[in-house]
């Protein structure tokens, strides 16, 4: 593994401002060593296995990208240095973009995927996911209690996009250089499709928290986003619920996405899957 002080994902970020298509999202990352990937078909996604994992738990890993982006494939080498960090098989579903796909379809879909796993006879199953992903993750997690499945063991959140509304104060703040307000809000209008955006399984501010598992909240110190996790934070407390929350200084959305390339994105993600694997092997 080569680890470098260079930030990718903040370049990544002020290309894409600019307007700029390069580089791949998917090239942030380094390969993850020994790591094997299997495609399945349906449900469709990506079984990323490291090297003598044990057979029962997983990880649910679900991408972001706004519901407008992101895939299996882009995500594949951030949740395969997860998966290896955690030494846990992981499951990195795959779901409908924006426009043909809208709210509720993304979270139909990340929800058959674990009733899949849970039919499957695998467990304990842990849900992780970025940005939109971890929207999706709670989502998921709330649905599933509401209908007296069993929940997730645990959830792990990166930069977690919790208010459709945009409505934090960090966006007018720190060094984000490209998640604006307006550009957020527009993500949320084009996932919503005319829904409320206070919908509780669509906007995780709104949901009721309670009785959900212990919950894990990473975020970038200077992202636009950062009052999302606060603010999901302070719910969840006050909820009951298990959570801990670490910024990471100078940091913007999605920073693990450099794993490999990137100290700061290497510890985050090794804590992450040490933390994972003490709620998911005992």
């Amino acid at each position: 593994m080569t680890t470098t002080t260079r930030d990718p994902n903040r370049a990544l970020w002020e290309a894409w401002a600019r307007g700029e298509q390069t580089p791949a999202w998917e090239t942030l990352a380094t390969e993850p060593d020994g790591v094997e990937t299997v495609r399945v078909d349906e449900p469709a996604g990506l079984w990323l296995r490291p090297p003598d994992a044990p057979a029962g738990p997983v990880i649910l890993a679900i991408h972001g990208g706004g519901f407008i982006s992101g895939s299996g494939t882009t995500h594949r080498r951030m949740f395969g240095h997860l998966a290896r960090a955690a030494g846990v098989n992981t499951f990195a579903v795959e779901y409908g973009l924006v426009p043909k796909h809208v709210f509720p379809s993304q979270l139909d879909t990340v929800t058959a995927a674990y009733r899949w796993l849970l039919g499957s006879g695998v467990g304990p199953i842990a849900v992780a996911g970025d940005s939109c992903g971890a929207t999706l993750a709670i989502g998921l997690a709330v649905r599933v209690r509401e209908e007296g499945l069993p929940i997730p063991a645990s959830l792990m959140l990166m930069s977690a996009w919790a208010d459709l509304d945009a409505d934090g104060t960090s966006y007018d703040k720190g060094s984000d250089p490209f998640f604006t307000r307006e550009l957020v809000r527009g993500l949320a209008a084009g996932y919503l499709a005319g829904a409320d955006p206070h919908d509780p399984l669509a906007a995780p501010v709104y949901a009721d928290l309670r009785g959900l598992p212990p919950t894990y909240l990473q975020v970038g110190a200077e992202e636009a986003l950062l009052d999302d996790s606060r603010r999901l934070v302070r719910r969840m407390r006050a909820a009951g619920v298990e959570v801990r929350l670490d910024e990471f200084p100078g940091q913007v959305h999605t920073f693990q996405m450099a794993a490999g390339r990137t100290r700061v994105a290497d510890e985050a993600v090794g804590e992450a899957g040490s933390w994972l694997r003490s709620t998911l092997v005992k």
